[in-house]
């Protein structure tokens, strides 16, 4: 529901999840398991969207918008081949920064990204949201921290996610290269 209908923040969402849904620490894997599952099930929604919507009518979608927005015509362009080029790192990545991450899929279906690649980044990046906020939620009913050291928390979790991400793009480029 949080790609759907984005009324509720997903992290606070996740956290509530984390309080309620997580009986014991056993128990945190399978449920950022299921609910990276069930946030790519949305996000299939969007990217299947993206198909149907196809190139043309996307390109002049995203002009129109990036006009509203202020966004020359060229960067798009580059934005786009870029995409291309990276599209598997930067459909993981999106899974992890607010608002985008609910969206993004719609262009990854516009560029008639693999649906394979598309699954496994956006399932691991949405594993990589997710579990901190859900870890935040099971601490915070467990070990009785105060909402400030949650509310402090838990970014600090989200922004080691970040490095983690970059650090694991370097190890596979390192790899692919050495093949």
């Amino acid at each position: 529901m949080e790609k759907l209908v984005p009324i509720i923040p997903s992290g606070g969402m996740f956290i509530m999840l984390g309080i309620y849904g997580v009986p014991a620490l056993p128990i945190l894997p399978w449920a950022i398991a299921v609910t990276a599952a069930g946030s790519t099930a949305g996000s299939l929604f969007w990217y299947g969207l993206g198909r149907w919507f196809g190139p043309d009518r996307g390109d002049a979608l995203a002009l129109r918008a990036g006009s509203l927005l202020r966004v020359r015509s060229e960067r798009y362009w580059q934005l786009k081949d870029r995409y291309r080029r990276h599209r598997f790192w930067l459909t993981l990545a999106s899974q992890t920064l607010p608002a985008v991450r609910v969206y993004a899929a719609f262009p990854a279906g516009v560029l008639a990204m693999p649906s394979t690649g598309f699954i496994i980044a956006t399932y691991m990046g949405a594993a990589f949201w997710n579990g901190p906020f859900l870890l935040s939620g099971y601490l915070l009913r467990e070990y009785g921290f105060d909402r400030e050291t949650a509310i402090l928390a838990t970014p600090a979790a989200i922004f080691l996610a970040h490095p983690l991400l970059f650090l694991a793009s370097r190890l596979c480029r390192l790899i692919h290269k050495a093949a």
